[in-house]
């Protein structure tokens, strides 16, 4: 429907901000709150209910936290996930996840699909 496309695509839009300000350096806080603009500048705000991502090693959830309470530093050569979403009772969500390596300049998405939304029938 249409309404998947649009949030869809302030997801997308969410997560591309946050691809683009992630490099060391950035606190969890500071990547989380760059996500969690665009979707409350598009209305969504009260419908992002989770942090933005987390840290990836020899376990799936791992430090550091990307949300609003992380106050410390993403360092270097960090694998973290940017997965921002949206969720809205009685209808569904939209989350999208890239696993990303930090380095002091920016960060490397290691994911490789397509960022085209996928309409299966």
């Amino acid at each position: 429907t249409e309404k998947h496309k649009e949030i869809y695509q302030i997801v997308l839009d969410s997560q591309l901000a946050g691809i683009a300000a992630a490099k060391a350096g950035v606190t969890g806080k500071e990547l989380d709150a760059v996500c969690r603009q665009v979707i409350k500048e598009n209305g969504y705000g009260d419908n992002f209910i989770h942090s933005t991502g987390h840290g990836l090693g020899l376990e799936i959830h791992t430090y550091p936290r990307i949300s609003q309470f992380n106050e410390k530093k993403l360092l270097e050569n960090y694998i973290i996930t940017i997965e921002p979403g949206i969720y809205i009772a009685n209808w569904g969500g939209v989350r999208i996840e890239d696993d990303c390596l930090i380095k002091k300049d920016g960060c490397i998405p290691l994911n490789k699909s397509t960022k085209e939304m996928l309409v299966l029938s």
